[in-house]
């Protein structure tokens, strides 16, 4: 039997492992502010919403979530354990699940991950520190990922439309 996958779901996930949803309206109202004049956060909000409603978005997260949880709990067989346990830089199957969310709303989602999965601001760099007992290999990059991807859809939207160059 399958089971439905909501949005409650989701967020619960995400507070469950210390993310909220205004955590990442912080990252989009960061990211778009240069370029959409009279951002709010309740904009913000909106979009990051939509991106949640998502069910590729739902599976991803939840899949990656618990992929950590099973590395903390070591649960997982060698090498796949230690390997995501330590968030090997070469490992890039977590950059990976977070790209098939990045690419809900077209290309200019890479470009935004791309910059917040380098200098990691906010929450992202409390999820990447690895001097925790918590293992956030993949939701730090979800994280990202979701944020990416409602700048996209705000950049896509009548309010951000026409404000890049």
């Amino acid at each position: 039997m399958i089971h439905n996958i909501t949005i409650e779901l989701a967020i619960e996930n995400l507070e469950d492992r210390g993310v909220t949803i205004e955590d990442i309206m912080d990252l989009v109202y960061d990211l778009q502010t240069p370029y959409v004049p009279n951002l709010t956060k309740e904009m913000c909000r909106n979009h990051v919403m939509k991106v949640l409603a998502k069910r590729e978005v739902q599976n991803a997260l939840l899949t990656g979530i618990e992929l950590d949880r099973l590395a903390e709990q070591k649960k997982l067989s060698s090498p796949i354990q230690e390997i995501i346990e330590s968030d090997e830089g070469l490992y890039g199957i977590d950059e990976i699940i977070a790209l098939s969310i990045v690419n809900v709303y077209g290309s200019i989602g890479l470009t935004n991950f791309g910059y917040v999965d380098k200098i990691k601001p906010g929450i992202l760099a409390k999820l990447n520190d690895h001097n925790q007992e918590k293992c956030h290999t993949f939701l730090d990059d979800i994280v990202g990922a979701i944020a990416a991807a409602a700048s996209s859809r705000l950049a896509h939207s009548e309010e951000g439309a026409g404000v890049r160059d």
